[in-house]
């Protein structure tokens, strides 16, 4: 953007000068304040398409700044500078709003790449407006309704998010609609499951490495993060990495810059971080399973997915765009009064995932034009009072072990025995499932019954 505004706030007046310059060279006219007091009144005077701010200034901090333009300026993208190894004030500005954060000394690469991204980013929709690609989010429960508000806040920010939610209930999607809002829309999405990568190849997927590195680099690679660049990268099911992967993806995350397998100098990365777990990763890190510094810079914001279970009213409309999707041209099949009412009262234990499985299915049991309920094959068992019945009088630890048990033996039926698709629907790993079916001793039952 030419000639665009942007508002320096520094009270070290050799960083004035040189963001001011850079500001320039890039054809952008920079405002320069030396405090909070100064800042502010010129945020009166004049309109800005970008802030920078320092975090220590003469007469308060650079949060004043941030949360003054995030409560009275909504529109503008904020930056904080801060000290090197300040991580803690980072995420304390990226939490109260600020875009996006650079470390000093300030690097003028990246200093460049958020200017841009800045000023890539789009207007803020209208109240009441959506925008583009949120009709993917079907339906207008409430709770729908907030995780759609929050994915337009967090489309403006560079924030790293967290997305919490059971297996199936649309994290990806989320994550792909705050991409696509965002200003990295015309960058990569690149979405990885950490549980399906071999521990020995991690450090090459995700950082890449170079010919010869190691027996079978045949070729230079691209990790996950170079495959990012300019856009977002989603980890999907982050509590499964290892402990020593952690170290280096908070090293990746902390410092921006990665080394491929097979050299010694690092390079930059421009890329957002948007994680997703099924997991309680604060349980997590109390237990020693998933490193705290990790946690807090992955966690900055959380962006929680209902269940379908509690979306209830939008389940006829999100099955029917779903069997629009799926029946094709030609065969437009619908849902009786008895099937809607049906699925309405399921419990969805793999929610949107399992809503898809179950249409697909039915789509090609149906013979006439309609769906009923004998269609849907609904397997719903939610512990009658009999099972309860049996384990009331237990010990806790053998009570447990038999509900496990229960859902365990329900899903594999439910998948037709398929290990992978079971571990699905509980919401848990393959080796996880893999583990528990070892230690309940149920292999022999693992078999489907003729």
């Amino acid at each position: 953007m030419a000639n665009g505004q942007v508002l320096v706030v520094d009270d070290e007046a050799d960083i004035r000068e040189l963001l001011g310059m850079t500001l320039i060279r890039m054809g952008l006219e920079p405002f320069c304040a030396s405090s909070v007091s100064e800042a502010l009144e010129l945020l009166g005077r004049n309109s800005f398409q970008l802030c920078l701010t320092d975090m220590r200034l003469a007469d308060g901090d650079g949060l004043a700044v941030v949360e003054h333009i995030t409560r009275n300026h909504p529109s503008l993208p904020v930056a904080v500078i801060t000290a090197h190894g300040s991580a803690e004030n980072a995420v304390a500005a990226l939490k109260v709003g600020a875009f996006d954060y650079l470390g000093k000394p300030v690097s003028l690469d990246q200093l460049r790449a958020l200017v841009r991204s800045a000023l890539k980013l789009p207007a803020v929709p209208e109240r009441g407006q959506s925008g583009d690609g949120s009709a993917q989010l079907i339906g207008e429960s409430p709770p729908l309704q907030t995780v759609r508000q929050l994915i337009e806040k967090l489309a403006r920010s560079q924030a790293p998010v967290q997305i919490r939610g059971e297996s199936g209930c649309g994290k990806e999607l989320a994550a792909r609609l705050i991409h696509q809002k965002s200003a990295r829309r015309d960058g990569p999405f690149v979405a990885v499951n950490c549980g399906a990568i071999p521990e020995n190849l991690m450090e090459s997927e995700f950082f890449g490495h170079r010919k010869g590195a190691f027996t079978g680099a045949v070729a230079d690679h691209d990790g996950f993060f170079q495959a990012a660049s300019g856009g977002t990268l989603f980890l999907d099911e982050v509590g499964e990495l290892p402990l020593s992967m952690q170290v280096k993806l908070l090293r990746a995350i902390q410092e921006k810059r990665v080394r491929r397998i097979g050299t010694t100098a690092e390079e930059p990365v421009d890329v957002r971080i948007i994680s997703a777990t099924h997991r309680h990763l604060a349980d997590e890190v109390k237990s020693g399973a998933f490193r705290q510094d990790l946690y807090y810079r992955l966690n900055v914001i959380e962006l929680r997915m209902p269940s379908l279970r509690e979306l209830r009213e939008d389940i006829p409309r999100l099955a029917g765009a779903i069997l629009e999707r799926q029946s094709g041209a030609g065969r437009a099949l619908r849902l009786s009064g008895a099937a809607e009412a049906a699925l309405a009262d399921y419990h969805f234990p793999g929610n949107v995932r399992e809503l898809e499985n179950i249409l697909e299915r039915a789509l090609a049991l149906a013979s006439g034009s309609e769906i009923g309920v004998d269609d849907l094959q609904l397997d719903d068992e939610r512990a009658p009072a009999a099972e309860a019945a049996e384990v009331e009088g237990l010990p806790l630890p053998e009570r447990l072990e038999a509900v496990e048990r229960k859902a365990i033996l329900d899903a594999l039926e439910r998948t037709r025995y398929n290990q992978t698709a079971a571990a699905k629907v509980l919401g848990i790993s393959f080796r996880a499932l893999r583990y528990r079916i070892q230690r309940l001793g149920i292999r022999q039952e693992l078999e489907p019954k003729a």
